[in-house]
């Protein structure tokens, strides 16, 4: 027997059970009740994390947060044109991290806001309720 074999039935037309690719999620509602989402459905993280700060997670909470980033980043890009004007190449040298930072931020506030508004159009598809953590 070969060694890719061991712990298979060798009984003729036996298939391996195949694992599902939409496991559900099991969270409570805001009805009080548990439901089952698929993760498309459930969006982005809704607990608290155990923070200090309840984290946003609403789709309006996160378009306002990716709107907020992009003008950061917008504020960004001025100064980045004002060093180039003015030739202070030095005060780049000082402040590099705020480029990526810069980058990273709005990408990550609008691809959550997407996954969430998503996800609130499949929950309302099938009528389910508002995970609330």
């Amino acid at each position: 027997m070969a060694r890719r074999s061991e712990g298979v039935p060798q009984e003729p037309g036996y298939v391996p059970p195949q694992t599902p690719d939409n496991r559900l999620i099991y969270r409570r509602a805001e009805n009080g009740e548990t439901v089952g989402y698929t993760p498309d459905e459930y969006g982005v993280r809704k607990d608290d994390g155990h923070g200090l700060v309840k984290p946003v997670n609403s789709s309006a909470g996160l378009l306002f947060l990716a709107v907020l980033a992009s003008l950061f980043t917008g504020g960004i890009v001025y100064g980045i044109v004002r060093i180039a004007l003015d030739g202070t190449w030095g005060i780049l040298g000082e402040v590099w991290w705020v480029v990526p930072v810069g980058i990273f931020v709005p990408l990550a506030a609008w691809s959550a806001y997407a996954k969430e508004r998503r996800a609130e159009k499949l929950r309302k598809a099938r009528n389910l309720p508002r995970p609330v953590d």
